[in-house]
């Protein structure tokens, strides 16, 4: 199942065709577009499975093909994962739409790469003010489809648009070099240029951000894109080509790859351990443990073991609270569909049969099928499912161990690195162990550690290439040699 949309370059006369203001009505199946007014309260919530608000005009079905909303031949159910209702069929797209959306972006990137880099900065810097001034419409379509709770679908709208506002800055300062070489005649040049057509998928977790993460920084380079979002949560990626989207318009292929991660979380003996309390509910708890760089496996220094399970099972307790993510107070939703609940559940199951404690938590939440309690194990050991495969889910393993080497050892006895996290007061061991744990990104008495100024990415197994930050461009841009002579 997929949905899919297309891009297309594109000047300000384009501006009116699909801008939002068509409205939509509600239909079994879905919306379709409406010359009538637009739906009222009672009609939305006929739609939306009760959750009245959504706003309807950033509401689409259809794929977005060449500057136009077109159906396909086949839908898909998108479902709210806290209650299970039916939030509306989305176009199910296939190879067939897939080759066309590839023909349109390679058609439209002959002109788009033409672009100048102020003209995409300005439109890049109109998609960003866009998203702002829809932030709460956009954050509840979130909440809608994922389950997040309303209050970090809010942060992630955010987090979205500053992208798209960092990179409409990159556009304008992608530079090539001059090189001097040894024959007086010559000069040696070095450009980059656009590579082409850009494919993108994006998970389910941050269906807003890991969209503009990568398509800002594309457009900005002057190349087109595909976009196929994931199948739970195709809303939010049709809502941003609602806004403004259309904006932009066989061999050896360049990939970049963000593919998850078994983040270590270690405490040693001489952290804080308050500090590093706050740093494990931030990192393990975000999104009720749906992103790639929560904390997987948590490696506490046998010394300060014990004070730092009690205190964390205490903050659990305290701070999370499980609901709708509709909900004020909410911190831990619905996980994103029963498949999801069902992996925690067997990763619990198979820890205790194995030896592992249950501290709090460990069966699922009284709320509903999707919901898993917040859950903290100790006695856990390496031979347990929980310390060598992703949970992506509200489970929290601590393992003990005697020494630093140990740690490391447990630490990168993996075949993914995207983060890792640490919490210690020794200035020595920091930069021991930050230059030794086998993952792109380091969190040294932190637990929350993306930026958009920031490079992200892992090794090994966890992908190729960057994101964000200033090399976040270059996953777009060929180099090319130019040999000057003649001089």
């Amino acid at each position: 199942m997929a949905t899919c949309f297309w891009l297309r370059s594109c000047g300000a006369r384009r501006l009116g065709s699909t801008f939002p203001g068509c409205r939509l009505r509600p239909r079994a199946g879905g919306l379709v577009p409406a010359s009538g007014p637009a739906p009222g309260p009672a009609q939305l919530r006929c739609y939306a499975g009760g959750l009245a608000g959504l706003s309807a005009a950033l509401l689409r079905t259809d794929s977005f093909v060449g500057g136009r909303w077109l159906p396909a031949a086949a839908t898909f159910p998108v479902q709210d994962p806290a209650s299970g209702a039916a939030l509306g069929m989305v176009a199910d797209c296939g190879v067939r739409e897939a080759r066309a959306a590839v023909r349109t972006a390679y058609e439209a990137f002959c002109s788009w790469r033409e672009v100048s880099a102020k003209e995409r900065s300005s439109l890049l810097r109109k998609w960003y003010n866009l998203m702002i001034q829809n932030k709460d419409d956009l954050a509840r379509i979130i909440t809608a489809e994922s389950g997040k709770p309303l209050k970090e679908a809010h942060g992630e709208v955010l987090y979205s648009a500053f992208f798209l506002e960092w990179f409409s800055e990159e556009a304008r300062r992608v530079y090539g070099d001059i090189i001097y070489t040894p024959a007086k005649d010559r000069r040696a040049l070095v450009l980059k240029q656009p590579i082409g057509v850009a494919a993108v998928i994006t998970p389910w977790n941050f269906p807003s951000a890991m969209i503009t993460r990568k398509v800002g920084a594309a457009l900005a380079a002057g190349c087109t894109v595909v976009v196929k979002p994931a199948e739970d949560t195709p809303f939010s990626a049709l809502a941003l080509a609602e806004i403004l989207l259309h904006h932009a318009a066989n061999s050896v292929k360049r990939v970049s790859m963000e593919l998850g991660g078994l983040a270590p979380f270690i405490v040693f003996d001489s952290a804080n351990v308050d500090q590093a309390v706050a740093g494990a509910l931030a990192s393990k708890f975000r999104n009720t443990g749906q992103t790639c760089v929560c904390s997987n496996r948590f490696l506490v220094q046998r010394g300060i073991h014990d004070a730092f399970v009690k205190a964390f099972a205490e903050a659990m307790k305290k701070n999370l609270h499980v609901g709708n993510g509709f909900e004020e107070g909410t911190t831990q939703g619905p996980l994103i569909n029963e498949k999801a609940v069902e992996k925690v559940e067997k990763q619990v199951n198979d820890a205790v049969s194995k030896g592992a404690t249950i501290v709090t938590g460990g069966k699922r939440h009284q709320l509903g099928k999707n919901f898993f309690e917040p859950t903290l194990l100790c006695n856990v050991t390496q031979d347990m499912l929980c310390t060598h495969e992703e949970t992506f889910g509200p489970l929290a393993p601590v393992i003990k161990f005697d020494t630093e080497e140990e740690a490391i050892a447990i630490a990168n006895a993996a075949d993914v690195g995207l983060a890792g996290y640490f919490y210690s007061q020794d200035p020595a061991q920091i930069w021991r162990v930050a230059e030794q744990l086998e993952v792109g990104m380091v969190g040294v008495n932190e637990g929350l550690i993306s930026s958009v100024e920031c490079p992200f990415g892992g090794v090994k197994q966890s992908g190729l290439g960057r994101e964000g930050s200033k090399y976040g461009i270059d996953e777009y841009l060929e180099l090319k040699y130019v040999c000057y002579g003649g001089l």
